[in-house]
């Protein structure tokens, strides 16, 4: 399996105070600001200090919308995982890239994909 990231240094630890009800809202929480059919997939194109602007975007995504993709980054950037660069020119030039905070993702999302390819092999066949 190839790694997505490089070692993220700035991660926050937990204060541990968490209960089975709260550690459940979190992860939903969490799970909700990643929802989103191109979310992932946006993210994935800016891990490791990528700097996309739309177009690139556009390019490397053909399946999606202008709308959509417009759509999407504006959620990723609401939500503070995403920041867009206007630079004045005409035209107008955006650039994306992701903030620390969502560049930390990246070691979750990891370990995410690595638990998903250990799945057991009878579990597999159950579904």
């Amino acid at each position: 399996m190839t790694r997505t990231h490089q070692k993220v240094s700035h991660l926050r630890k937990s204060n541990g105070t968490y209960t089975p009800v709260s550690a459940a809202q979190g992860v939903e929480h969490a799970l909700s600001m990643l929802s989103g059919r191109w979310k992932l997939l946006i993210l994935f194109h800016l891990f490791g200090g990528q700097v996309q602007r739309f177009s690139d975007l556009e390019r490397l995504m053909p399946d999606v919308s202008q709308k959509m993709l417009a759509q999407q980054l504006r959620q990723l950037e609401k939500d503070g995982m995403v920041l867009r660069v206007v630079h004045p020119m005409v035209p107008p030039k955006v650039e994306y890239r992701l903030t620390d905070w969502g560049q930390s993702l990246c070691p979750a999302l990891d370990a995410l994909l690595a638990w998903s390819e250990e799945k057991p092999a009878a579990a597999a066949g159950a579904l």
